[in-house]
C-alpha cells in the first residue's frame, strides 16, 4: 500500500514539475518534449531520485495507449481542407519516403557499426519515421505558423508513417529470427493489410463514432469519455486483425473531424488535455527507462547515425518523394529539417528487446541519443527555421471558447460564447456591422451582468460576453473577431506585402496602377483569378507570383481560394539569411577574394 502511494505522489511530482518546467523552456525557445524526457532520466535510475524502472513491457502498453491518444487528437485537429491539400504528397513521404530513410540509414548502420544487412534494416526501419507527438506539438508551439501546404504535409505524414515502419521494424525482427523461412507472400500480405486494413477500419470507425455522437443523448461529460473509448476500441481492435490500430485510430480522428458532430468543442477541449498528459506520461517513462551510463558504449556511432539521419537520409528522402508534387526548394527544405524523432523510435526500438532479438539493447540506444539528438537539433531549431526560409505566414490568435452548447441531435449550430479582449477588431464596429463567418448570427450581448437589448447598435466594449450561434466548423473563425489583438502588432510577417487587395479586384486595375503587362487572357479577370491560373486552384497563404518588379503574395486563402492579395514592391526576402548565403554562393570567387583580404592568405 504503502508503494502504491508513494507512486502515485512521484507520478503527480514529475507531472506537475513538468508543466511548470515548460513555462520556463517556451521561454528558451526550447522543446518541451525534451524537457519531459529530460526530467526522467534526472528522475531514473542514475539521476538525482534514483527510481529505478526496467519494464519495457509497460512501456510499449503505456506508450501504444498515449500515442493512440495523442494520434486521435491530431487526426481531430487536421482540417478537412488541408486533407484535400496535401493527401498525396503526405502518403507518399509516409511510404516512399520512410522506405527511402530506411533503406538509407540501413546502409549507414552497415557501414560505421559493421551491422549485418538485416540488422542495418531493422536499424533504418526503428529510425525512419518522424514522430507525431513530436510535430503536432512543435508546429503549434514553437510561436510560428508557416503554409498549409508545409504544416499540413507535415502533420499528416506524421500521422501516417507509423504503419511502414511499424511493418519494417516487425518484418526486420521476423526475418531475423526466421531466416530464409520467410515468405515473400506474407511479407507483401502483412503491408497490405497493415497500411489498407489500417485505414478502411479508421474510416468506417470514425463514422461510425461520429453516428454515436450523434444519435446518443449523453451527460455533456460523457461525450469526451464516449469519443476517447471509441478511439481506443478501434485502435485496439485494429491491432486484434493485425493490421495497423495507430493509423486506424489517426484515420478515425480525420473522418469525425470531416463534419459536425455534437459536443464538438467540449470532446476537443478534453482530448487536448488528455493529449497533453499522454505526452508527458510517455515521454517521462522513457527518460526513466534510459540508464545514461549504458549509453556510452554506442554513443559515437549513434551520434554518427544521428547526423547522418538530418542531414543525408531524411533530406534526400524529402527531395526524391516530393519530385512530383507543387513544393519550392524553401518548401521542401523546411520539411526536410522538420523531419522530428521523438517516442516512435523508441518505442519501435523496444520491439526487439521483447523479441528477444540479439544484441537488442543497441537498437534501443541509438534510437534512444538519435531522438535526443533531433529534439535538440531540429526541435530547437523549428522557429529558426522557418524565419531562415521564408515560410512564415500571419498566426491565428489562439482561442478558447467560454460556452459551447449542443443544440441537440440533428442540429447543425451550437452556441459559442466570447469575451471581447483588448485590441478585437470588434471594437471598431457596431455589432451589427460585424463581419461574421457563413451561417453565423450573434445572438445577445451580456454587459454589466445584464443583456444589452439593442445590442446591434451598440459599440463593443471590453469584457462585453458575446453569445452566438454558428456551426461547430465557424467557432475558431467567429472567435478570431473578439480575440486579443496587440495595437501595434504587425499584420504580418516580413515579405508579405506592402499594399493589400482584395482578391476581387479587377487584374486591370492593377496593371494600369504600376504599369504591368498582364498580358490578354488577364483582360477582365479578379486579381485572384490571375494567380489562380498562375499558380494552381490549390492555393495558400504565403504563395507567391513574380510579376516584373513586382511580387504579389497570397495573404489569406480559404478552402484553397484566394481572399486577399500583398504587393510586394521590393522582395523583403533578399534580407534573409539563407538569400544572402546563396547570392555569396553565386560568386565563389568574389568570397575567396574577400576571404584573403581578411586573413592576408
Amino acid at each position: 500500500m504503502a508503494f502504491i502511494n508513494q507512486l502515485i505522489f512521484l507520478g503527480a511530482l514529475l507531472a506537475l514539475i513538468s508543466i511548470l518546467l515548460g513555462q520556463i523552456s517556451s521561454r528558451l525557445g526550447a522543446p518541451l518534449l525534451l524537457v519531459f524526457l529530460v526530467l526522467g532520466m534526472l528522475a531514473g535510475e542514475e539521476g538525482l531520485l534514483g527510481l529505478q524502472f526496467e519494464s519495457y513491457e509497460t512501456t510499449f502498453a503505456v506508450g501504444s495507449i498515449a500515442l493512440a491518444i495523442i494520434l486521435f487528437e491530431g487526426g481531430l485537429r487536421t482540417p478537412r481542407e488541408v486533407v484535400r491539400l496535401v493527401f498525396w504528397p503526405s502518403l507518399t513521404l509516409a511510404t516512399v519516403g520512410v522506405l527511402l530513410t530506411a533503406l538509407c540509414m540501413a546502409g549507414m548502420a552497415v557501414l560505421v557499426m559493421g551491422m549485418h544487412p538485416l540488422e542495418g534494416i531493422l536499424m533504418g526501419a526503428i529510425l525512419a519515421s518522424t514522430d507525431a507527438a513530436a510535430v503536432f506539438m512543435l508546429l503549434h508551439g514553437q510561436g510560428v505558423a508557416v503554409n498549409a501546404r508545409v504544416g499540413g504535409t507535415l502533420e499528416l505524414e506524421s500521422g501516417m508513417n507509423d504503419p511502414m515502419a511499424v511493418f519494417l521494424t516487425l518484418t526486420a525482427v521476423h526475418v531475423l529470427q526466421m531466416g530464409a523461412a520467410t515468405s515473400g507472400w506474407y511479407v507483401l500480405g502483412s503491408f497490405i493489410l497493415e497500411l489498407v486494413g489500417g485505414g478502411l477500419i479508421g474510416a468506417a470507425g470514425g463514422f461510425g463514432l461520429r453516428w454515436l455522437l450523434q444519435r446518443l443523448t449523453l451527460s455533456a461529460g460523457l461525450y469526451p469519455v464516449l469519443a476517447t473509448a471509441g478511439a481506443l476500441l478501434i485502435f485496439g481492435g485494429t491491432n486484434a486483425v493485425h493490421a495497423s490500430g495507430f493509423l486506424a485510430v489517426y484515420v478515425a480522428g480525420v473522418m469525425l473531424a470531416q463534419a459536425p458532430y455534437r459536443a464538438q468543442q467540449v470532446i476537443m477541449r478534453f482530448l487536448d488535455g488528455l493529449a497533453w498528459l499522454a505526452q508527458i506520461a510517455m515521454f517521462l517513462m522513457l527518460g526513466l527507462l534510459v540508464t545514461p551510463s549504458a549509453l556510452l558504449a554506442d554513443l559515437a556511432a549513434a551520434l554518427a547515425l544521428s547526423i547522418g539521419l538530418i542531414i543525408i537520409a531524411r533530406p534526400g528522402a524529402v527531395m526524391l518523394s516530393l519530385l512530383p508534387f507543387r513544393f519550392n526548394w524553401r518548401e521542401r527544405g523546411f520539411v526536410a529539417w522538420v523531419g522530428l524523432r521523438g517516442a516512435v523510435p523508441i518505442f519501435l526500438a523496444s520491439i526487439p528487446i521483447l523479441a528477444g532479438v540479439p544484441n537488442a539493447q543497441v537498437y534501443f540506444n541509438v534510437a534512444f541519443v538519435a531522438v535526443l539528438t533531433s529534439l535538440l537539433v531540429q526541435g530547437w531549431t523549428v522557429g529558426r527555421a522557418a524565419r531562415f526560409l521564408g515560410l512564415e505566414v500571419p498566426a491565428a490568435a489562439p482561442h478558447a471558447q467560454d460556452l459551447d452548447i449542443s443544440l441537440g441531435h440533428g442540429a447543425t449550430r451550437e452556441l459559442a460564447g466570447f469575451r471581447v479582449q483588448e485590441g478585437a477588431r470588434v471594437l471598431n464596429y457596431d455589432y451589427g456591422e460585424i463581419d461574421l463567418p457563413r451561417q453565423a448570427e450573434i445572438i445577445s450581448v451580456i454587459r454589466d451582468s445584464a443583456p444589452i437589448v439593442l445590442f446591434r447598435e451598440t459599440r463593443p466594449k471590453v469584457e462585453d460576453y458575446v453569445i452566438a450561434i454558428a456551426p461547430p466548423a465557424e467557432i475558431a473563425g467567429l472567435h478570431q473577431n473578439f480575440a486579443y489583438h496587440e495595437a501595434d502588432e504587425p499584420a504580418a510577417p516580413a515579405g508579405f506585402g506592402e499594399f493589400v487587395f482584395d482578391a476581387a479586384t479587377p487584374a486591370s486595375d492593377l496593371a494600369l496602377m504600376y504599369g504591368l503587362q498582364l498580358g490578354a487572357d488577364a483582360k477582365g479577370q479578379s486579381l485572384g483569378d490571375f494567380l489562380h491560373d498562375r499558380l494552381g486552384d490549390q492555393v495558400v497563404a504565403g504563395d507567391r507570383f513574380k510579376l516584373g518588379e513586382i511580387e504579389l503574395v497570397v495573404r489569406e486563402a480559404k478552402d484553397g481560394r484566394i481572399q486577399s492579395i500583398g504587393l510586394e514592391l521590393e522582395d523583403t526576402r533578399v534580407h534573409l539569411p539563407v538569400t544572402r548565403a546563396l547570392r555569396k554562393l553565386k560568386h565563389p570567387m568574389k568570397t575567396w577574394r574577400a576571404f584573403r583580404r581578411l586573413t592576408g592568405v
